[in-house]
C-alpha cells in the first residue's frame, strides 16, 4: 500500500431545482493501518468544524501493483 485518503463529503445547500449541493474534501496522510472506526471518529470531528452537513466519509487506499 502507497498511501491512504479519506475523503469527506459535504451537502452544501441547493441548486435552483431542489437537488442537493455537494463538496468534497479530502486529506491525505492518513494513518494505513487507521480502523474504520478510528476514520469515522476522525471525520466526524472534522466534520464538527463545518456549517454543512457530513454527508459520506470513502476511505481510498493506493497500492503500488508494478513496481
Amino acid at each position: 500500500m502507497i498511501e491512504t485518503r479519506l475523503r469527506l463529503t459535504f451537502e452544501t445547500g441547493l441548486n435552483e431545482k431542489g437537488e442537493p449541493i455537494f463538496k468534497s474534501r479530502t486529506f491525505g496522510n492518513v494513518k494505513k493501518m487507521a480502523t474504520a472506526d478510528q476514520l469515522f471518529q476522525a471525520a466526524t470531528a472534522i466534520a464538527s468544524l463545518s456549517k454543512d452537513s457530513l454527508s459520506t466519509i470513502v476511505k481510498n487506499d493506493s497500492f503500488d501493483i508494478l513496481g
